[in-house]
Order: C-alpha cells, then structure tokens, then sequence
C-alpha cells in the first residue's frame, strides 16, 4: 500500500492524537472541547484560514494551493455515542457513559493527518476545505452545517468523506457509483382510546388493541404495498402502554424507523402508514395520529465523483484492495445531505476483525489512519494538479 512517506512519518502522532480523542467523548453538537483539540493542531500546521462556530462547534479550515482553482471539500465528523465503553485498553473514554463506539475520533485524525501534510507542501491548484462535523449521530450536523451556508460561503465544488468498516481487510476501499446508503424516518403513533377497569372491557375503548392492530398492519407496507425488488426496511421498536394490571389505560405509543433507498419508497410508507393509523383506530372507536419526521435523505454517490474516488483509492491501497460496485446498505449517514449540495463520494475503508461500530467493545484502528490521510491528500493532488 503506497501510503505517502511523509504521512507515514507522524503515524505516532496520529496515533496520539486519536487515542486522546477517544478517551475525551462528546456528544452532538456540543463538541466545544474537541474542536478546541482540531483548532489547536490547525494552527500548528499553518492552514490559511480557520472558521469556528458553524453548527454550534462544527468549523472549516482552508488551506490554499498554487494557483486558481476550485476548492475541494473532505469531511470529517467529531462526535460520539452515548454508550459506557467496555473495553479495558489504556487509551479507553474518560467520560462515562459517552465514547468514541463509530470511529469518529479515526475519522478527525485521518483529516488531521491529511491538512498537515497538505499546509506543508501544497501541491495543488485552488484550495481545500477541511469540514470536522459534529452531530452526525444525533442532530444532523451535517445538514446544519449545509444550511448555514459552508458550501457557498468556502465557494465548495466537491465533497468526500470516509467511514471504517469493521471486519473489512485492513486498507480496503469500499463503494458505489449511486445510492450507498439509505434514508432514515422516524414515526410515532399516538393512540387515544377510554380507560377502564379491566374487569369491565365494554366500558372502555382499548388502546392496546389498537396498537396491536397497528404494528401487525404497518408491516403489510413492506410486503404489499411497494414492489418486491424494492429496498425497505419497517422497524417497529418502541411500544408503551399501561401501569398496572387491573386497568385498561386511556392511551398507547408506538414508534419506530424506516428505512429505504427510493425517496418515492418513503412516500409510500408514509401515506400507507397514515390511512392504516387512522383506520385502526376508527375501526375500534379510538383516534390516533401519526408524527412522521423524515430525518436523512438517502446517501447518493455522484457516478462521476465515485469512479474518480476509487481511480484514487485504487493508487493508494491497490486494485486488489478495491471493491467499486458495493450493494447498498440499509444504515444511514447524514453525509447525504452534503452530497445533495454538492457532488462527490462516500467511501468505506476496511480496518479488520473486531467488535463492530455501536459496540461498547469497538475501537478504531490506528493502523488505518496513514491510508484514510493518504487517500484524501490524493484527492486533492489527483482533482486539481498543478
């Protein structure tokens, strides 16, 4: 694996940068201490400009080529998961409750590794925007970031961005030439019936029944009302209703996710899912609602981005190292709405065997963060030459 010599030579610090990373967690949007970390090593490496605040405590530093020409965006994000980490290693989360259970903390190193390198010999035309994103587990950083402005602001022409994959060889690239990962909804279904002693049914309107109905019924829209080829996936993991065992209460909640690769699949799922909410409980004398929140567009690799981004994978880790026609994946990424600004591609890169990302025993690979950094850097120089 052709890793840049120079990248190379501050594995160390990339190491150390990461492990200190992941032992100091945040969540969200409110990653001010992480982003203090990025700023600090920013500064040291001479980037041109840095801009703080976007997003709460998301920021975009800018490092300038030789020359006029357009500016390339790499994205990283910053935040972690509200999960009490198991593993016992000396590096683990200092915060309990919180740690680094995706490998956002790899993903901030790679795009540190990636500017020091850049601010030292830029070897490029135009410039690059270096995005560290936060909330991209919870709250949509990146739409956040995309609507206050950073792709018309850094004047930002193209977008990349890198996951690690678990149980994938160590440095193989993996990706798509069009929709790679799925959206995401959330519904939650709100059930009004009448409250009784449960020796008495017939005098109350049963709200557990209801949402009974209900879940059997909204599991009929995947098989029966979009086509079979179509990729779908209904959850329905949250129901609660009830205290004790003598009453029939007055109300019940369901709630779940969607998922799906077609936004005209959403569509579906929500009408379907509002005519068998407000039907069911007619039916038993009872109201309902249904709160739908579409919360992640499908993420969506410009063909044109994608197949440059593997010609550049493919220089880094080898040919061998590269799978370009992945099948989609039912997860989400709020990557998606960065591409839906502006083109590019979203790339996995192996990182081998272990526990998988939102595991409390999982930990990112250091190993991997000379290739990820190489893989960016060679997006710049490959993009805009000199």
């Amino acid at each position: 694996m052709p890793v840049i010599n120079r990248i190379a030579e501050f594995y160390d610090d990339m190491k150390a940068w990461r492990r200190h990373l992941h032992m100091h967690p945040e969540l969200e949007l409110d990653t001010e201490n992480t982003a203090a970390f990025v700023v600090e090593r920013l500064k040291e490496f001479g980037v041109d400009t840095i801009e703080t605040g976007i997003a709460k405590n998301g920021l975009v530093a800018i490092i300038n080529g030789q020359g006029d020409g357009p500016t390339i965006g790499l994205r990283a994000d910053m935040d972690a998961l509200p999960i009490a980490e198991a593993g016992n290693h000396a590096h683990k989360s200092t915060i309990p409750g919180k740690m680094h259970a995706c490998g956002h903390d790899g993903h901030t190193t790679m795009l540190l590794g990636a500017a020091r390198y850049l601010a030292e010999t830029r070897n490029f035309r135009g410039r690059v925007a270096l995005i560290f994103q936060p909330a991209e587990e919870e709250g949509n950083g990146a739409e956040v970031m995309v609507n206050e402005g950073i792709m018309e602001r850094f004047d930002i022409s193209s977008v990349y961005g890198i996951h690690n994959a678990p149980n994938k060889p160590v440095g193989h690239v993996l990706l798509n030439k069009g929709a790679l990962m799925a959206s995401v909804d959330s519904f939650r279904v709100d059930i009004e019936g009448k409250g009784c002693h449960a020796a008495y049914p017939d005098q109350g309107i049963d709200p557990v029944m209801v949402a009974v109905q209900i879940a059997q019924a909204i599991q009929t829209i995947r098989s029966r009302s979009v086509p079979g080829l179509d990729n779908l996936v209904v959850s329905l993991t949250q129901i609660h209703a009830g205290e004790t065992d003598n009453v029939i209460p007055q109300t019940a909640t369901l709630g779940g996710t969607v998922r799906a690769l077609d936004p005209a699949t959403r569509d579906v799922v929500e009408d379907r899912m509002r005519a068998i909410v407000t039907g069911t409980a007619a039916a038993f004398g009872a109201s309902a609602s249904l709160t739908y929140d579409r919360q992640v567009p499908v993420t969506v690799n410009d063909p044109d981005r994608a197949t440059f981004a593997a010609s550049v994978a493919a220089s880094v880790v080898g040919e061998a190292n590269l799978t370009d026609d992945i099948p989609p994946e039912m997860g989400a990424e709020d990557f998606s709405f960065m591409l839906q600004a502006r083109p590019g591609a979203y790339i996995f890169l192996g990182q081998g065997e272990g526990a998988n990302v939102h595991h409390p025993e999982y930990d990112f690979n250091d190993e991997i963060s000379p290739i990820g950094a190489s893989y960016f850097v060679q997006l710049v120089e490959q993009s805009q030459p000199l």
